[in-house]
């Protein structure tokens, strides 16, 4: 394994020339700025800078299931693409779940359990639940199947390999952004927090984060609105919100939130009142920083976390060396910086559509 300390920090002011992956086609994505969790699958573990090199290719083509908590946001779409462009370079056999959504448990651990009678070498997991697949992963892992999980985030020791970010960091950018405009001894504002579906481990660490950094500021955030990622949940939760709280200054959450708060706020004359934040980046939310309707979003680059979960499954299948906890370097894009970031590097085609099977 190649791994090279780096000395960069990234911050919310990077200079295009610095923004991980900036100068590289989709087909040599790497080397990739990146950290290192050690020890490994700590929640709390210290994060240190490396670049990420991943294999040339395969020694054989191995057989590898993706188990996604849905597709019905271009954020999966672009884990998919990830997973796909990365076994199709690899030259390895594919195959991805959609499970339906956060309330479907049941339904991804049979599609797991399936994976497996299906003779699947490795399994690539995007949790819906932090510890409801820990069972069905110590299952997997009982059989010697390596489990890697990507994105999400399971409690689970029994696998083999993270390939994430940590959401906490996420939630804490939006909310430090917030306590910085808005400092104790400065007026009140008040905030609707959107944060996702209640019991997912990504949506607990990201309010963790959130809720945080805006402590002992001018930051009043309105109770947590939990909700499934689906556009139609989101809008209702945030009308609902409005409705309720028509002075709120900041609608913030998951990138569907503010994907749907969009039409809400300029339908109902609030543009110059309500801003817009999101935790994470999406196709929506990026064209809503480019025209102005969404202040600003970090970039967790889900295509490259895809890629690193692929490269980990044929490492450890291979005997090879590599890093077990590991994921993109975040960074913020808002107005200042979107029209010298490179949108293929974190984020999926814009006309990609999903593709199950990679043979």
């Amino acid at each position: 394994m190649t791994r090279i300390l780096t000395k960069l920090t990234l911050s919310t002011a990077l200079a295009a020339t610095l923004l991980p992956g900036a100068a590289l086609a989709q087909d040599a994505w790497f080397p990739y700025d990146a950290e290192q969790t050690e020890p490994a699958f700590a929640a709390d573990g210290a994060r240190t800078p490396v670049t990420y090199e991943a294999l040339e290719t395969a020694e054989k083509p191995w057989n590898i299931c993706a188990a996604l908590p849905h597709m019905k946001d271009a954020y999966w779409l672009g884990v998919d693409y990830g997973l796909v462009e990365e076994a199709r370079r690899l030259g390895v056999k594919l195959n991805v779940t959609d499970a339906g959504g956060y309330t479907e448990l049941a339904n991804q651990i049979s599609q797991i359990e399936d994976c497996v009678a299906s003779g699947a070498d490795a399994v690539i997991v995007g949790a819906i639940s932090y510890d409801g697949l820990n069972s069905v992963i110590a299952e997997v892992a009982g059989k010697g199947i390596p489990v890697i999980d990507v994105i999400n985030g399971v409690s689970s020791q029994d696998i083999s390999g993270k390939a994430l970010v940590s959401f906490n960091t996420m939630g804490s950018e939006i909310g430090n952004y917030l306590a910085e405009k808005h400092p104790a001894g400065s007026d009140e504002v008040t905030v609707g927090w959107f944060p996702g579906p209640a019991g997912a481990g990504w949506v607990e660490a990201a309010n963790t984060g959130f809720m945080t950094a805006v402590e002992g500021s001018a930051v009043k955030v309105l109770e947590p609105r939990y909700g499934d990622t689906g556009k139609e949940a989101q809008l209702k939760l945030v009308e609902d919100v409005l409705q309720a709280n028509p002075e709120v200054d900041y609608i913030a959450g998951t990138a569907v939130t503010a994907e749907a708060a969009q039409g809400v706020i300029r339908s109902r004359g609030l543009t110059d009142q309500t801003g817009i934040l999101a935790f994470y980046l999406t196709p929506g939310v990026w064209t809503g920083i480019e025209r102005g309707f969404i202040t600003a979003a970090p970039a967790d680059s889900m295509v490259i976390q895809a890629r690193m979960a692929v490269d980990q499954a044929i490492r450890v299948l291979e005997g090879k060396d590599y890093i077990k906890h590991v994921g993109p370097k975040i960074f913020v894009i808002n107005q200042d910086n979107i029209a010298d970031t490179n949108r293929a590097a974190v984020l999926p085609p814009e006309d990609f559509s999903p593709i199950f099977s990679v043979e």
